[in-house]
C-alpha cells in the first residue's frame, strides 16, 4: 500500500530550523522526523513512498541520495573495510515529486494522482507528527465500510484555549480545551475516490472534507495512545528529551517499545 507524505510546507512556527532546512528534516534522535515516520510505516508493511516536495525539496532529495547508512545501522570492519550487517531502508521504494513551492495539501495530493491510479486504498500523512497508532487497524476499519476516507483524531499534545470577546475587544472568557476536544492528527487512509471530491486550488481538509461529510463518506479513528506534532521549538525539545531518556513510543519497530 503506497504512502503519500506531504513534505512541502515551510514550517514557519519552527523557524529556528525551517529557515535552513524543511520541517521534515528536523532531527528526532539523530534522524529526520521524516525518516522516523517512514520507518513507522515500513514496520507496518508499507514501504512504497511518494514524497510531495515543495520548500527546499532539494535538501530532501539530497538526504536520500547521500544518506550515510553506516551511521544508522550496525556494521563490522573487516580487513579495514566496513560491512553493513543490516540496512533498514533496502526494500523501500521512494518516489520524490516536486508538487510546487506554494501548493496546499489538496493540490499536492492532486499532483501525485497519477502514481496512485492502481491503488484502491492508499495512506497519507502530514509528515510533522509521530505516533504509535496502528495504521493497519485504520485500514481494516475503512475496508469494511463504504467510506471514502479516515483520519486519526487525537487530543492535542499542547494546551489549547478558546478566547471569547465582545465587539470592543474585551475578553469575556478563556476556556482551556485540551481535555475536551479532538483534533486531526494527520494520519490518513483514503480510497482513490477521494479525488472525486477535490477541485483545483482547494485545501484537502476544507471543501473536499465538507463534501465527504455531506455524503457520509468520512470517518475518524480516535487514538488514545502516543501522538505528538513537531510544530514549535518546544515540541522539538520534547522529542529530544524523550529520546534521550529512552522514552520513544513512536519507535514501534524497536523491541524495547
Amino acid at each position: 500500500m503506497k504512502v503519500v507524505l506531504f513534505c512541502g510546507g515551510q514550517g514557519t512556527r519552527l523557524k529556528e530550523y525551517s529557515q535552513s532546512i524543511p520541517k521534515p528534516l528536523v532531527p528526532v534522535g539523530g534522524r529526520p522526523i521524516l525518516w522516523n515516520l517512514m520507518r513507522y510505516y515500513a514496520h507496518h508493511g508499507h514501504k512504497e513512498f511518494i514524497l510531495c516536495l515543495g520548500y527546499r525539496g532539494d535538501l530532501i532529495k539530497d538526504f536520500f541520495l547521500h544518506d550515510n547508512d553506516f551511521v544508522a545501522n550496525d556494521f563490522r570492519i573487516h580487513n579495514g573495510m566496513p560491512e553493513l550487517l543490516g540496512m533498514d531502508t533496502s526494500d523501500w521504494t521512494i518516489t520524490l515529486v516536486d508538487t510546487g513551492f506554494a501548493s496546499n495539501i489538496g493540490q499536492r495530493l492532486l499532483r501525485v494522482r497519477g502514481y496512485l491510479e492502481d491503488d484502491e486504498i492508499f495512506l497519507a500523512n502530514y509528515s510533522d507528527a509521530l505516533s504509535d497508532v496502528d495504521i493497519n487497524v485504520m485500514v481494516k476499519e475503512l475496508e469494511v465500510t463504504d467510506k471514502v476516507g479516515s483520519f486519526v483524531s487525537v487530543k492535542p499534545s499542547n494546551s489549547l484555549s478558546q478566547v471569547t470577546k465582545d465587539e470592543h475587544g474585551n475578553v469575556l472568557s478563556i476556556d482551556y480545551l485540551s481535555n475536551s476536544i479532538l483534533i486531526n492528527g494527520g494520519f490518513f487512509v483514503f480510497r482513490k475516490s477521494v479525488f472525486d471530491y477535490i477541485n483545483e486550488g482547494e485545501e484537502l481538509v476544507e471543501e473536499p472534507f465538507e463534501r465527504m461529510i455531506e455524503a457520509g463518506g468520512l470517518m475518524t479513528h480516535e487514538h488514545k495512545g502516543f501522538w505528538c506534532a513537531m510544530d514549535t521549538f518546544k515540541d522539538k525539545k520534547k522529542f529530544y528529551d524523550m529520546f534521550e531518556s529512552g522514552n520513544k513510543p513512536w519507535e514501534v519497530w524497536s523491541p524495547a517499545q
